[in-house]
């Protein structure tokens, strides 16, 4: 059975399908104006321009409060494994300062750190 959705969660879904057809109508050719077409399509014609400039949905958004960049985490994830595959679990503090390694890296004045609790959220996702 599948999960039941709110109904503000569908209602963000239905919106989000409503929104992807609108800007399917705009680049497919459409000599309405942004306003008309939003009217249309029953969307925030604030929304709709974003989305035409750019920028992603909520769902397809990085989250805000990352520290590291997708691929930092990735690599240091990879680090982790490799260490663990070697007998040699890095323990929580050894995470931390890999993470400063890769923080420091990219040569911020002064260099960004994690906090001393960020590697135990951090191996809990």
């Amino acid at each position: 059975m599948p999960p039941k959705r709110t109904k503000s969660s569908q209602k963000s879904i239905e919106q989000e399908g409503r929104i992807l057809f609108a800007i399917r109508h705009i680049r497919n050719g459409a000599t309405e104006s942004i306003r008309e077409i939003a009217a249309r399509f029953e969307v925030p014609k604030s929304t709709l321009l974003h989305r035409l400039n750019g920028q992603l949905s909520r769902a397809e958004a990085r989250p805000t409060g990352h520290i590291l960049t997708e691929d930092e985490e990735d690599s240091l994830v990879k680090w982790i494994l490799d260490m663990d595959m070697r007998g040699a679990a890095p323990r929580p503090s050894t995470v931390q300062e890999m993470a400063n390694i890769l923080l420091a890296a990219r040569g911020s004045s002064p260099p960004h750190t994690v906090g001393k609790n960020w590697s135990t959220s951090f191996t809990k996702c």
